[in-house]
Order: C-alpha cells, then structure tokens, then sequence
C-alpha cells in the first residue's frame, strides 16, 4: 500500500498562495518565489530589503516566523521547506 499524506492540500497552488501572502505580510516588499515540489513540500526563495545588515540565519528565521502556522501540528499542510534561499536585493 503507498503512503498516503492525509493533511496534504488537494490544491497546491492555493498552498503556495497562502505561504506567498504570508511571507508577503510579514515581510513588506519582498520578491517572494514559492514553488511546489511535492505533497506538502516547498522551495521559497524571497528578497528582502529588511535583510540587510541581518546573518543568514536571521534572514531565514524571519521566513519561518512568517509561515510557522502553516507547519504546526499534526496536520500541518507544510511538511517541509526543501529550500530556502534570502538575500538582499
């Protein structure tokens, strides 16, 4: 019997939306790239002028903060971010 991810999202675009806007929200003015690579998983690279002066480590917990809803729980629709790339633009 194959694995089955229940939480996964039927529409993974509206999943790569709602991790888009939320980025997005916290993080003003961002070039946000979020792509699909798999059931519940996901590449996002984002620049951001807030970045600057930030580690790498900093940058990317702020993307994390900003989506930490959508991988909470059990039935989390994210299960896991493959990448994740920041930079200052």
């Amino acid at each position: 019997m194959p694995l089955q991810i229940l939480s996964s999202p039927s529409n993974p675009d509206e999943l790569v939306e709602n991790l888009s806007s939320a980025i997005a929200e916290a993080l003003p003015g961002s070039q946000i790239e979020v792509q699909a690579t798999g059931a519940g998983h996901f590449e996002i690279r984002v620049a951001s002028k807030t970045f600057e002066g930030q580690s790498r480590v900093a940058q990317q917990q702020a993307v994390y903060a900003a989506i930490a809803h959508l991988m909470k729980g059990d039935a989390a629709p994210v299960h896991a971010i493959d990448k994740l790339e920041t930079r200052v633009p």
